[in-house]
């Protein structure tokens, strides 16, 4: 658990998640240990395929049938999640956790007008009826920006654009009156204007409502302004956690230096843009030592032999990496990290 004074809403134990694939076991979460804190806004970044959706799918109960918790405890409200089965999870999806994915409009029903959805929503999370229903409908749709909810209300998901859609589901997640909001990838389809407006608003939302807030992004640069703290996944595993001014001007993994590095904002005019070579090892042939060492340009020998612990290099930021260990040579990390002092 994470030294830290702030009241945990969630914490995840020494978690390990496993896949059967083909008839092989694929072992995706790896160890994993998070604290949530109440209030907070924490980003988990990381690479396609890195495991940040799978560890969060845990958290509402949304994990695929062929997936199952190996070992480890998620303790929420005197519960462990961990041990939840199929029927258990309806008292706690969406009136305590509530997800936001990446996909508006195959979260949303074509056949259903988008009152009559966040109605639902209302109804099943906050037995609520009728016309109170209807008119907290329309109020949460003002709040998530919908111009004249009034009529809107009554239009289906084909007659909205793609960022109105997306707000449309982060109303359904609102009238759900979570306490954890996790959003996975909430801006991925929209472009750069509209992800501004959708990062401001869920935001604005967070205060409003008083969310714990959990963003799922494979671009640390989407969550720079909107995250207290920054989780980074790779290969299963969360290699580095700290506060985003930490994360941003001090990285400490080598990973983490990569993912930095590969920021858009970061490259130089004629030149190449920095990019991470090869790609994540196999979980099923398991992972020995730093899983990122076969892609680290300058690997210690160790990194291929010991898996590292964490280091901490100040009460709320650790790196799971060799180069923290006392004995270890000094690296510098790439001269594109000094510029980020500068966007």
């Amino acid at each position: 658990m994470e030294t830290n004074q702030k009241e945990v809403l969630l914490s995840i134990q020494d978690l390990n998640v496993k896949f059967s694939l083909r008839g092989r076991e694929l072992h995706v979460i790896r160890d994993v240990s998070l604290d949530i804190y109440k209030g907070e806004s924490l980003a988990i970044v990381g690479e396609s395929g890195s495991g940040k959706s799978v560890l969060m799918k845990n958290l509402i109960g949304l994990l695929d049938k062929n997936g199952w918790v190996d070992s480890g405890h998620i303790h929420y409200d005197g519960k462990d999640l961990a041990k939840y089965k199929d029927e258990d999870w309806m008292g706690i999806r969406g009136s305590h956790v509530a997800m936001v994915m990446q996909d508006p409009m195959t979260s949303l029903n074509p056949l259903r007008t988008i009152g009559w959805q966040i109605c639902e929503a209302l109804h099943y999370n906050q037995n609520m009826r009728g016309d109170a229903a209807l008119q907290k409908a329309i109020e949460i749709l003002h709040d998530v920006g919908i111009q004249d909810p009034e009529t809107r209300h009554k239009q289906y998901p084909h007659e909205f654009s793609g960022g109105m859609r997306q707000r449309v589901v982060i109303a359904i997640a609102i009238a759900c009156n979570p306490r954890l909001l996790i959003c996975d990838e909430p801006t991925t389809a929209l472009d750069v204007t509209i992800q501004a407006q959708i990062l401001a608003l869920l935001g604005d939302l967070r205060e409003k409502y008083n969310l714990t807030m959990v963003y799922i992004t494979h671009d640390l640069g989407v969550v720079a302004n909107v995250a207290d703290r920054i989780a980074v996944m790779y290969a299963g595993d969360i290699v580095e956690i700290g506060t985003c001014e930490e994360v941003f001007f001090n990285p400490r993994h080598p990973y983490t230096w990569a993912l930095l590095s590969s920021l858009p904002q970061l490259g130089e005019r004629k030149e190449e843009l920095m990019s991470i070579k090869g790609t994540p090892p196999n979980l099923f042939m398991g992972v020995r030592g730093d899983a990122f060492a076969a892609r680290n340009p300058l690997p210690l020998a160790v990194d291929f032999l010991h898996r590292p612990p964490y280091f901490h290099v100040s009460p709320t930021h650790k790196a799971r990496t060799w180069l923290l260990d006392p004995r270890a040579p000094d690296l510098e990390p790439p001269s594109q990290i000094e510029k980020i002092k500068d966007i």
